[in-house]
Formats: structure tokens, C-alpha cells, sequence
């Protein structure tokens, strides 16, 4: 490791600890309020029929957001303020309306899809048309100078990538911890280089709320894997060479195609390693 790698990772460790901070006193009320009347709305029971909260999200979406906005290069900052705080309103819009019975048989983008042939506008396609205008709206803000035919390509990738990974991070919150684990490894892995910064604070975030998920009090909901997805992809956006980026958008688009016909919580089960990853720290593993 270079001294000035090394250098760079040392600057950004307050960023982390400045995101568990937030997360964990933003968490803290959450909680609070969760007991309360007015955490009513936000209260579910997860795949093991136990109660939790789905306030957590909203927690790591403002924690993330927050401290994305302090570590991102300056050109980036008002993309990752527009990205985290779109995604993680329209998020927590569908984790309330997305409950109503109604809403019921409009999961999926062939629910959604289905809602709107029948003349319905479901929650999740508010959310999606939402997420994708932010994606959009953080390409213009940080597109280069020139207006050719590249930067047209950029600013697809980027919209593809910001878009694309918050709905692929929220299609992994099946399972305590599974969405906060797979945040965290890539946040992680996106610390290195100039725009490594913008990414310290949500996997501090991260970190911060994932023992409260992994201990089946809260969970992420759309408000925060959206909200962290949508950082995410930003921070890949970044990524110099554009063959990386266009690759990442292939894998983040086919991984979701094939979650319409696949289940992903059957190939984790199905596979060493990643099953082992998937279970540990979670509640009777």
C-alpha cells in the first residue's frame, strides 16, 4: 500500500466513526419512537414471525446522507445529498403505502407493471419513477463540461448505476443483515481513491444499524436500502474507466432481471460461503 493510499484510508476513519455515531443516534430515537402511537405505522413482523421496526431505514438514510454529503469530492456533493434524501423519502413512502392492503399483489416490476396496465399507480412505481428521476438529476450534476457523445454515455451509466444498485441492495433485505452485510463489503471495497470519500460515512452508517438488524429489532425497509443503494451506485459512478462502469451496470441489471425468476435467498442457502456470510451474527445462527 502506497503512503499516500495509506494516508487517504487514515483521513477517512473519522468519516466512518462520524457515520456510526449518526446512525446510532438517529437509531437511538427511532427506537424511542417505535414504541410509541406514532411508530405504529412503521411496525411489521419479519420472516421469522418475530416484531420489528421499520424506522431503522429512515435512520440509516439520514445518517448516510448526511455524512456521504461531508466525504464526497465537492463535485459530487450535491449528487449525493439529491440521490440519498430522494431515495430514502420515496422509499419510506413505499415501506407505508406499499402495506396497504391494496398494494398487496404489486410487488416486483411485473406487479408494477401489471398495476399500471389496470390503470393503478402502486407505491413501488412512485418510489422507481422517484429513484429514477434523483439518478437522473445527480448525471446532470455531475456530468463533464463537454457535451458530446461521452458525456451522453456517462450520464446514462450514471442514471443506470444509481438507479440500478438502490433497487438491487433493497431486493437483498429478505434477511436480517443480508442487504446491511452486502452495503457494507462495498462500501468497503469503494474507500480507495479520490471518491472513496463519499462512501466512509455510509459504511460507518451501516455498521452502526447493523447490529439492531441483525438482532431483529429493526430493519432496513426501502427507506434505507434505497437510500444506501442509491450512494452506492454514485460512488461506482465514480469509478474512472468507463468499461468498469458499463460492466458494473451489466451485473446490476442482470442480477436484477433474474431476481423476477430467481430467488436469491435459495442460491445464498445453496452456496458455501456465501451462506456462512449470510448467517453469522444473525439470531440463532
Amino acid at each position: 500500500m502506497s503512503g499516500r493510499t495509506a494516508g487517504s484510508g487514515r483521513a477517512r476513519l473519522p468519516l466512518v466513526v462520524a457515520g456510526a455515531a449518526a446512525a446510532r443516534a438517529v437509531l437511538a430515537g427511532a427506537e424511542a419512537l417505535s414504541a410509541r402511537p406514532a411508530g405504529a405505522a412503521w411496525r411489521r413482523t419479519n420472516y421469522a414471525g418475530r416484531p420489528v421496526t421499520l424506522l431503522g431505514g429512515p435512520a440509516l438514510a439520514v445518517a448516510a446522507t448526511t455524512t456521504a454529503v461531508l466525504g464526497a469530492p465537492a463535485g459530487s456533493r450535491a449528487a449525493a445529498a439529491v440521490v440519498g434524501a430522494v431515495s430514502g423519502v420515496v422509499g419510506g413512502y413505499d415501506d407505508l403505502a406499499g402495506a396497504r392492503p391494496e398494494q398487496a399483489r404489486d410487488k416486483g416490476l411485473a406487479g408494477h407493471l401489471r398495476a399500471l396496465r389496470e390503470g393503478r399507480v402502486s407505491a413501488g412505481a412512485v418510489k422507481v419513477a422517484g429513484i429514477g428521476a434523483a439518478a437522473a438529476v445527480a448525471a446532470l450534476l455531475t456530468r463533464p463540461r463537454s457535451g458530446d457523445a461521452r458525456g451522453l454515455v456517462d450520464g446514462v451509466l450514471t442514471t443506470g448505476l444509481v438507479a440500478g444498485t438502490a433497487n438491487l441492495l433493497n431486493l437483498l433485505d429478505l434477511r436480517p443483515g443480508r442487504a446491511a452485510k452486502a452495503g457494507a463489503l462495498t462500501a468497503a471495497v469503494g474507500l480507495a481513491g479520490p471518491a472513496g470519500g463519499l462512501v466512509a460515512g455510509p459504511l460507518g452508517a451501516t455498521l452502526g444499524v447493523l447490529p439492531a438488524d441483525l438482532g431483529e429489532r429493526v430493519m432496513l425497509g426501502d427507506a434505507g436500502a434505497n437510500a444506501l443503494g442509491a450512494l452506492l451506485g454514485l460512488r461506482l459512478a465514480g469509478v474512472p474507466d468507463r468499461r468498469a462502469r458499463a460492466g458494473a451496470l451489466a451485473v446490476v441489471t442482470a442480477l436484477t432481471l433474474a431476481s423476477e425468476k430467481v430467488s436469491f435467498t435459495r442460491v445464498i442457502e445453496a452456496t458455501p460461503g456465501l451462506r456462512e456470510l449470510d448467517r453469522l451474527g444473525r439470531l440463532g445462527s
